[in-house]
């Protein structure tokens, strides 16, 4: 169902011109922007330069890293990044563009679902999914035949991608159409064009009024606010630019010390330390690497042989020079002044959750979790510890999120609701992480006789799809906090990047002082 959700979520950012006419009276002009109904507040400056609005409070050192002395300048680093920064830059403005209408096409979806008493995923299987046809196979040949110059691959071995392309098409059509009508039936009111949605400068532009929907405003804070997940991912993007060009850098300037300092060109120092130290793989390990990977090589192993272990060669070279370059670090003076960007306080609603540690803790863990996932397995039981180590001073919640690629996760989260049903979410959560690779209904259905619990009731709820709409509240909670892979932990609204026990400790012990402050 996240997929359905993504789409939605997508459609309804695309398809504003027609339902802008439909509630305003204009005609959409696709050359060129939309003039907005009403304007009751003053649109931002248009000379002004497009500003994503990513920058952190703390302004950028001049110097990245001094490395013996010698200073690495963020100018030095920067410079090369340009092109990658803007873009990843554009899309934040992008995004912010469309961001009203997302406020205004999600909170119509939100409205008409509560005026039917249902759902938004039961409003969205109604008026979206149950109508759309589902493509056959001639129409996908069709499709190929008239895309095969573009496409290059076989029609067997992307039939599949162009059903589902073909699906998603109509899903949209579908979305739009459900957009069209929510927007003709409300009282929309655009104060300002989607380019003078612009970061907020100081707090009190957060107040700036950018719509009504049926009275109720939406100002740049609400789009601010729905954009931070996005936003916090660009600063990391960004950043992770900067680190592995800064980290090449560092690398670069270890080994020209290290050349000089035995009076050798760095190329002789290359050949060795790293050049003199590769393996050349073997034929067996080449026919290994085929076997693992016949899928995705064209060709039989005799024509792909040299490839092989050409690539094998060049990952065994990588290593050696990776390690070499460890070594160089290990006796040089490095200081590092490039800093992770920190990650936004996020509100994460926790009620009708599984939970268990203090109720009152003045720390609180939400773990986003597929059943299916495998580092979800290998996290779950570091979490355990570290949670049961805290006691009552911490409070875990867990949070679903079935990532689409897993089969059976959605189904495993339903089975774990019913098995909390009963009051025993947590014993039915740790069968489920012992046996991901068995995760059919049927296995569903002994974990749950294993355990004891009352089967009739079990069997109903997972069959019924009892507790479908509450797993994809989930989903949907963690699609606008810009999750998109599991398993993603916050420690009092904050995400955290590593989830090794030491790291999971300190954000702990960072947020109890972070409270004791407060």
């Amino acid at each position: 169902m996240k997929n359905f959700l993504s789409l939605i979520f997508f459609a309804l950012m695309v398809c504003v011109g027609t339902a802008w006419a439909q509630t305003t009276g204009a005609k959409p002009n696709p050359a060129s922007p939309q003039k907005p109904a009403t304007t009751t507040a003053p649109p931002a400056a248009t000379n002004k330069k497009e500003d994503c609005g990513c920058e952190a409070k703390t302004p950028a050192p001049d110097v990245f890293a001094t490395v013996n002395g010698i200073k690495i300048s963020a100018k030095e680093i920067e410079d090369p990044l340009k092109e990658k920064v803007k873009e990843i830059q554009n899309s934040v403005v992008e995004a912010r563009k469309r961001e009203l209408d997302v406020q205004i096409n999600t909170r119509l979806l939100n409205l008409e679902a509560k005026k039917r008493g249902i759902t938004t995923s039961k409003l969205i299987e109604q008026e979206i999914l149950s109508k759309v046809k589902e493509p056959t196979l001639e129409e996908a040949q069709a499709f190929y035949a008239q895309n095969k110059a573009k496409i290059q691959e076989s029609f067997d071995s992307i039939v599949g991608d162009i059903l589902t392309y073909l699906r998603q098409q109509r899903q949209q059509l579908e979305t739009r159409k459900l957009a069209e009508r929510l927007r003709a039936a409300a009282q929309v009111k655009m104060l300002v064009t989607a380019a003078a949605v612009t970061p907020p400068e100081k707090e009190a532009d957060r107040e700036r009024l950018f719509a009504t929907l049926n009275g109720e405003k939406i100002t740049s804070g609400d789009v601010e606010d729905a954009l931070r997940p996005l936003i916090f991912e660009a600063q990391e993007q960004i950043y992770e630019l900067k680190k592995a060009q800064l980290d090449v850098r560092i690398n670069d300037l270890l080994l020209e010390q290290e050349a000089a300092k035995r009076k050798i060109t760095t190329k002789a120092l290359l050949d060795q330390e790293v050049i003199t130290k590769i393996r050349k793989p073997t034929e067996a390990e080449a026919r290994k690497f085929y076997d693992d990977n016949t899928e995705k090589i064209a060709g039989t192993f005799a024509e792909s042989k040299d490839k092989i272990i050409e690539y094998l060669t060049q990952q065994e070279q990588q290593k050696s020079e990776d390690a070499f370059a460890e070594s160089l670090r290990k006796t040089a003076n490095i200081e590092m002044n490039l800093r992770e960007p920190d990650p936004p306080v996020l509100s994460i609603a926790i009620d009708d959750r599984p939970t268990r540690g203090g109720a009152n803790a003045a720390v609180t863990i939400v773990e986003f979790t597929d059943f299916q996932c495998p580092a979800c397995g290998r996290t779950q039981p570091i979490l355990d510890e570290v949670v049961n180590e805290y006691g009552d001073r911490v409070k875990f919640v867990v949070r679903d999120f079935p990532l689409e690629m897993h089969a059976y996760a959605m189904k495993a989260a339903e089975a774990a609701e019913a098995a909390r049903e009963q009051g025993k979410f947590w014993e039915y959560a740790a069968v489920l992480f012992k046996n991901q690779e068995h995760l059919e209904i049927e296995n569903l259905l002994q974990y749950a006789s294993q355990l004891g619990l009352d089967m009739k009731k079990f069997q109903e709820a997972l069959s019924s799809g009892k507790f479908a709409d509450k797993v994809q509240r989930d989903v949907e909670d963690g699609v606008r906090l810009g999750i998109n892979a599991t398993p993603t932990v916050f420690i009092n609204g904050k995400r955290l990047r590593d989830k090794s026990k030491e790291s999971l400790k300190a954000a702990i012990e960072a947020a109890l002082k972070e409270v004791a402050k407060k």
